[in-house]
């Protein structure tokens, strides 16, 4: 007797959600620059609350006329809270980490957070680390000191910024797997959105509040737009396509951050750049074909 699932078939759509990949690069690279911009001006909490806040009404238009409300439902607050407060750390130094140092340098250290995903996976999950993603993770971190460049003072320091941002989204992704098994992306997305406006919004208390020109208001509203197409985007990629088919276009983002910072601020890649760039996407994009041959696990969330 044939058994019919009552559930049909996923069909993937490879082509489209690689140009939804490729998209949601391109915003986050020009999500990354005008906050570098802006972050001379207005403090660090500022600029993310603005972001939070356009990023949270743009994924929301896009989200809840199909989801409806119903996309809040959940057993898991407290983890949802948890989850986003360690991204509220996470994003915070990644910003500061801007401030200090040229995009794509920073940029190419947080590549490095599917590295400490593993690690804190072996710690928190209990999975073997094996001799295949040991070796990843010693080459991954050495590409990390490269692009690091000991011996200059600020970037040394930004470097650091960045590599809490890789290790804070690294270890958060151990629960977030965890999560995905009764959480949908979209619920995920919106109660992202919803915490990290709430936790960057009260830390506005503390760090005061500048109230921007017409022009710095356009360039904050538009990066918590281009943010929420980012994010919605980057979401449809992976509900559309095996994460091996379309994680790679991720790091596509590392030449969009290489142009903007070239054009705006001429910051030119040294050879240390280029070497650890190549070293650090060359081992996530090794760990990432090793693992999809096991589980399908979407790529550590967007910055």
């Amino acid at each position: 007797m044939t058994v019919i699932s009552s559930h049909p078939a996923r069909i993937d759509r490879v082509p489209l959600g690689i140009a939804y990949m490729l998209g949601a690069s391109v915003m986050f690279a020009c999500c990354s620059a005008i906050s570098k911009w802006q972050v001379v001006t207005y403090p660090v909490a500022e600029v993310l609350a603005f972001r939070a806040i356009g990023s949270l009404l743009t994924v929301a238009a896009l989200i809840l006329p199909y989801a409806g409300l119903g996309v809040f439902r959940t057993k898991r607050l407290r983890d949802h809270a948890g989850r986003n407060f360690t991204q509220f750390i996470a994003q915070s130094c990644i910003i500061v980490a801007f401030s200090m140092m040229p995009l794509a340098g920073a940029t190419a250290i947080t590549f490095s957070s599917p590295l400490f995903a593993t690690l804190a996976a072996s710690f928190w999950l209990h999975e073997k680390v094996g001799l295949t993603r040991g070796i990843a993770l010693a080459v991954g971190f050495g590409g990390v000191v490269m692009v690091a460049a000991p011996g200059a003072d600020t970037f040394s320091i930004g470097a650091l910024y960045a590599l809490a941002n890789a290790v804070l989204y690294g270890s958060v992704t151990a629960a977030v797997r965890g999560m995905t098994k009764t959480e949908s992306a979209e619920t995920l997305t919106m109660y992202q959105m919803v915490f990290l406006t709430v936790f960057f919004s009260l830390a506005l208390l503390y760090t005061g509040f500048i109230v921007p020109t017409p022009l710095d208001f356009a360039g904050l509203a538009l990066n918590g737009v281009l943010n929420g197409f980012g994010q919605f985007w980057w979401t449809r990629s992976l509900s559309m396509a095996p994460t091996a088919a379309v994680g790679p276009f991720y790091y596509f983002l590392l030449i969009w951050t290489l142009i903007l910072g070239f054009a705006f601020w001429g910051d030119v890649p040294g050879l240390s750049l280029i070497a650890g760039s190549v070293v650090v996407v060359g081992s996530g994009l090794y760990l990432l074909w090793h693992e999809s041959g096991k589980k399908q696990l979407p790529p550590e969330e967007p910055l």
